[in-house]
């Protein structure tokens, strides 16, 4: 069984670092430029693309649950008829926000402040990347397929291509050309739909045989696009409150001042980097989770849920040694602004606990997903949010500040891991 898990999850966790890698580098290109204006403008203009795409994330998330289970089950023409159903829904989705570019981007800035410098060039930065709105939310769905049928591997490559890809042509850009954090913006654009590409060609190569399997009545079997929708609407739900949460957290460092938002963007990298080295054991527990699940071997589920979370907090102990250890150098690197490095370092004890705080919550989301407990999934994100995130941070606010931002989101991170844990002994029951 360990092997199975690290073979899942050793290509999530390659491909899954090049994210958080990219996102560092972004920031250290026009981190480094003459102005921290376009810090602020990427830090913003992300964290819209954060909101927008997240938003999304149920559409992967769903697709890899439903697609192990029937994987599972050996069912072979729903496993085909999930991956076309995602794919519509997510052409669709892509196409919608398109459209509606312009008011989005009006709501957003509207909701999201800055100064308004920061926000001309967050502006500019949007209108460029709305338009890999296709490729970025339809590889949502094809690696979501590609993880339900345990093939990690194939979403490692494409993810190495994108990101190397983004990574050199936002250099050019923004180096060769002059173009800041526009520069960086079309390189991620260039850099989606050549992974895209890639996605459709290594998918329609590797599997002929569930191709095969392709049926009509299938893909538009009512009861099972109901079931889609039903989970599907639960994970969007959770999604939304999560982005509550980082949006109220950029927000409150945006209204604050610049350095601030630059310095608390420069520390979040610290939670993107575990979190997507996390991911690569909750991508493998959605897979073997939902296999198991779909398969009705209850006996292979036991013994997968006590090695991976053994597998999780040993990541946790490491990252929190090493982020004490190196986290200095990792914000120099980042940035060489002299006000933006000293208020990292006053925040950046509250870094060193996330870890810690967090691995339970994101290993669960995956035994969640693969079990398809939607339901449970929303609820307990509803109550982190709206009970212990909202009301620490307004409690705490006044006397601690900053400070208080840190603390409720941590106790955030840590009441998600509790609550599922209660939640899943009653599923465990029933």
């Amino acid at each position: 069984m360990n092997r199975k898990i690290l073979n899942l999850a050793i290509p999530n966790i390659i491909s899954n670092i090049t994210v958080p890698l990219l996102g560092m580098v972004d920031l250290a290109i026009v981190g480094h430029l003459d102005s921290k204006v376009y810090l602020g403008a990427i830090a913003l203009g992300s964290m819209i693309f954060n909101i927008i795409y997240w938003a999304f994330g149920f559409l992967r998330m769903g697709t890899s649950g439903l697609t192990a289970q029937s994987l599972g089950a050996r069912d072979l023409k729903e496993v085909y008829a999930i991956l076309i159903r995602s794919s519509l829904v997510a052409l669709g989705a892509a196409l919608l926000l398109i459209l509606l570019q312009y008011p989005i981007a009006k709501l957003s800035f509207y909701f999201i402040k800055g100064s308004l410098e920061v926000e001309h060039f967050a502006s500019s930065y949007f209108y460029i990347r709305i338009w890999a709105a296709p490729a970025t939310i339809g590889l949502y769905a094809l690696t979501g397929w590609l993880i339900g049928m345990q093939n990690t591997k194939t979403p490692m490559v494409i993810a190495l291509v994108i990101n190397v890809l983004n990574i050199a042509f936002s250099l050019l850009f923004v180096k060769k050309f002059h173009m800041n954090s526009n520069g960086v913006a079309l390189g991620t654009v260039i850099a989606q739909y050549a992974g895209l590409f890639i996605a459709i060609i290594l998918i329609t190569k590797n599997y002929k045989k569930i191709f095969k399997h392709k049926d009509k009545q299938s893909i538009f079997n009512f009861l099972q696009i109901k079931k889609f929708f039903l989970v599907n609407r639960d994970i969007f739900i959770r999604t939304i409150s999560l982005l509550a949460v980082f949006t109220f957290f950029t927000t409150k460092s945006a209204s604050t001042n610049t350095v601030i938002l630059d310095a608390n963007s420069i520390l979040l990298q610290f939670l993107f980097i575990f979190s997507f080295l996390t991911d690569g054991f909750a991508y493998a527990a959605e897979a073997l989770t939902g296999k198991l699940y779909g398969a009705k071997n209850y006996k292979g589920l036991k013994l997968f849920y006590s090695l991976i979370f053994k597998w999780g907090f040993g990541l946790a102990f490491l990252f929190s040694f090493i982020y004490l250890i190196g986290s200095n150098s990792l914000i120099k690197l980042l940035t060489n602004i002299p006000a933006v490095i000293d208020t990292c370092m006053e925040y950046k004890f509250w870094v060193l606990l996330i870890p810690i705080m967090s691995v339970a919550s994101f290993i669960w989301d995956g035994i969640f997903i693969g079990l398809t407990a939607s339901k449970q999934m929303r609820n307990s994100m509803l109550i982190s949010v709206f009970i212990v995130f909202f009301p620490a941070w307004y409690l705490l606010n006044s006397s601690l500040g900053n400070h208080a931002l840190w603390l409720a989101f941590l106790l955030f991170l840590l009441s998600r891991g509790v609550i599922q844990t209660i939640m899943f002994q009653n599923i465990l029951k029933r």
